[in-house]
């Protein structure tokens, strides 16, 4: 019996220190297959956003700007056609560093006990139509710390309602991120900043003539309707510092960015 009691107690030290070791150090194989993707095949070259100093990274189905000051992406931009999305299950992959940030993009574990979600900035759910393009979404670069009622909640209802004009307009462009500015909270070793506020564009039409909306949001749980987000895309760019659609001449910039265009947008809500 003491013997038994001697082997079972150095496989629970085994165990424990195993799990320790496995939660601390270890960190999986990178998800992209290289860096060859073209930015044009990502995102519109005419919607970008002018260069802020953080580091452009593009990913073969998103691309982001970092910014190491705040650990996390000031913006990421991607397509989403009609054909890509899917209900397929896919197996959640671990969070793990960007590896095409030169600095390194944060460590997941600075979330731990930290209270707020991993949110994503682009969806796992927008890129289920395969396993790399799924896989890619769980690298921290693209994650930022987002209250958990408000990342199950009316973020989620966004992203849903994306989704459903894109089933109805065929392709879309977005950008999104947190409103990142000097002073904010922040968690974990690397001090990750908490924005107080995400936004989020989107963008349908060709480039001649674009439609767009802009959604501004506090970083908590609501109950509003999506339509009350909305705001004039110069109100973000002031927030932001981000000079959006940079590649527009600038007198459709000043169109598209004045003011709320929502006629011909379908909201469920």
């Amino acid at each position: 019996m003491k013997r038994d009691r001697l082997i079972y107690s150095v496989l629970l030290i085994l165990c424990i220190t195993g799990f320790w070791l496995f939660d601390n150090f270890y960190t999986p194989a990178e998800y992209s297959a290289d860096e060859t993707t073209e930015t044009g095949e990502v995102f519109s070259q005419s919607y970008l956003p002018a260069p802020t100093g953080g580091e452009r990274v593009v990913h073969s189905y998103y691309m982001l700007s970092y910014n190491e000051a705040h650990e996390q992406a000031e913006w990421v931009a991607y397509r989403l056609d009609k054909g890509q999305l899917t209900y397929q299950d896919r197996e959640r992959p671990y969070f793990v560093e960007d590896p095409f940030v030169r600095s390194k993009s944060a460590d997941w574990r600075n979330y731990r006990g930290s209270g707020y979600d991993r949110g994503h900035l682009c969806p796992a759910g927008d890129r289920r139509f395969s396993e790399q393009a799924y896989n890619e979404t769980f690298y921290t670069s693209n994650i930022s710390p987002q209250d958990r009622e408000f990342n199950a909640g009316i973020w989620n209802e966004l992203e849903k309602q994306v989704r459903r004009w894109s089933r109805e307009k065929g392709s879309l462009h977005i950008i999104t991120g947190g409103v990142l500015q000097d002073g904010l909270p922040s968690i974990g070793d690397e001090d990750v900043s908490v924005p107080g506020y995400f936004y989020k564009v989107v963008i349908a039409g060709q480039p001649a003539k674009p439609k767009l909306l802009a959604f501004l949001l506090p970083n908590r749980d609501s109950d509003q309707p999506l339509r009350h987000f909305l705001v004039p895309l110069d109100s973000i760019e002031a927030l932001t510092g981000i000079d959006f659609l940079a590649g527009l001449p600038l007198s459709l910039q000043d169109k598209l960015e004045a003011g709320v265009h929502s006629s011909g947008w379908k909201f469920s809500n």
